[in-house]
C-alpha cells in the first residue's frame, strides 16, 4: 500500500501536441509568400537581364547596319566589336571584363565545359554498365 501512495504522489507530465497559433500560422504564410515572391523576382530579373543583353546586341547590330559602307577596316572593327559583345553575352559575368580578361575567362570556361562533358560521359558509361549487369542478372 505504501508503494501505491508513493506512485500517486509522483506527477506525470504528458507532452502536449504543439499547436500553432493563428499568429504563428499567419507568420508562416507570410514567410512562404515572401520566399515565393523572391523567387519570382529573381526569375524576372534574369529575364530582364537577358532582354537587356538582346537589346544591347541589337543596338550593336543596328549600328553596324546603319554605318555606311566605308573602308574595309571600319567594317572589320565593327565585326570584331559585335563578336566581342556576343562573347560577353555567352561567358558568365562577361559584361564586366575587358577584352584581355574576357579571352582568358573564355578559355577557362571552355575547359570547364569540356571537363563537365567528360564527367557526364563517364557517368553515362557507368550507368549503362549497371543497366547491362541488371539485365544479365535477370533484374
Amino acid at each position: 500500500m505504501e508503494d501505491n501512495l508513493n506512485q500517486a504522489m509522483i506527477p506525470t507530465f504528458h507532452k502536449r501536441k504543439e499547436r500553432k497559433t493563428t499568429h504563428e500560422k499567419s507568420e508562416m504564410a507570410k514567410h512562404e509568400s515572401l520566399v515565393s515572391l523572391k523567387r519570382s523576382r529573381r526569375a524576372e530579373n534574369v529575364h530582364k537581364r537577358s532582354r537587356r543583353k538582346r537589346e544591347e546586341m541589337l543596338k550593336v547590330q543596328e549600328k553596324d547596319q546603319a554605318s555606311t559602307v566605308g573602308a574595309g577596316e571600319d567594317d572589320e572593327k565593327a565585326e570584331v566589336d559585335r563578336k566581342i559583345v556576343a562573347l560577353q553575352m555567352i561567358i558568365p559575368g562577361g559584361e564586366s571584363f575587358g577584352v584581355d580578361k574576357l579571352f582568358e575567362e573564355t578559355a577557362d570556361y571552355i575547359m570547364a565545359l569540356q571537363c563537365q562533358i567528360k564527367a557526364m560521359r563517364v557517368l553515362a558509361g557507368f550507368l549503362e554498365g549497371l543497366e547491362k549487369e541488371k539485365r544479365k542478372s535477370g533484374g
